[in-house]
């Protein structure tokens, strides 16, 4: 029975996870994600080596009817056992909306990874301002009056302004007062018969 060089009990798997909270969330809960989160790896013999508060953004598309989220990035060392833990971690909370786990590089020397401590720290969140609430429902379909837009004046077609005073030549052909050509009666006088 061949044994592993103690060597190969030093590597590892470098990952990154970003996970994304609902936008509303206050900073205690955000905190309290975080802190599980990184209880999480390291209970799995992981390390954490790079952790960003990215902050409030805007989402692609609407994710449980939140069109915000507060984004956090990790980069951390561990097996295959880390991610299933987190990421069985990260569904059970609410107040994670996604979530999505990369694999960086399979083959790594653990001790080889530096690590600086202020970039694992978690940055605490603001809460929420006021002006960046919801935007109500009413609002978003339209049925609120919006701000008057200014119209731009005289546009044609294609955006282009149009010359003053050549609005006013522009005649429908119904407004031009041309004689019309008589219609003729009698047998084959209709719209297309010949003159003799």
């Amino acid at each position: 029975m061949a044994t592993a060089p103690p060597e190969a009990h030093k590597r590892a798997r470098e990952y990154e996870t970003i996970y994304v909270l609902r936008q509303d969330v206050d900073p205690d809960s955000a905190d309290k994600v975080a802190s599980r989160v990184a209880d999480v790896v390291s209970r799995e013999s992981g390390r954490l080596v790079k952790v960003e508060t990215w902050g409030r953004r805007k989402l692609a598309y609407t994710v449980a009817k939140q069109r915000r989220g507060i984004y956090y990035y990790l980069r951390y060392l561990g097996g295959g056992a880390v991610v299933s833990e987190l990421e069985r971690n990260l569904r059970m909370l609410d107040n994670v909306l996604k979530f999505q786990t990369v694999l960086l590089r399979d083959d790594v020397l653990a001790e080889s990874v530096t690590v600086d401590p202020e970039e694992v720290k978690f940055a605490r969140i603001e809460a929420a301002p006021e002006d960046e609430k919801e935007e109500s429902r009413e609002r978003a379909l339209g049925l609120v009056d919006a701000p008057e837009e200014r119209s731009r004046p005289h546009e044609g077609d294609f955006g282009e302004e149009v010359e003053e005073g050549l609005e006013d030549e522009w005649v429908t052909p119904a407004a031009k007062s041309e004689p019309s050509p008589p219609a003729s009666s009698g047998p084959g006088g209709g719209p297309g018969a010949k003159e003799e």
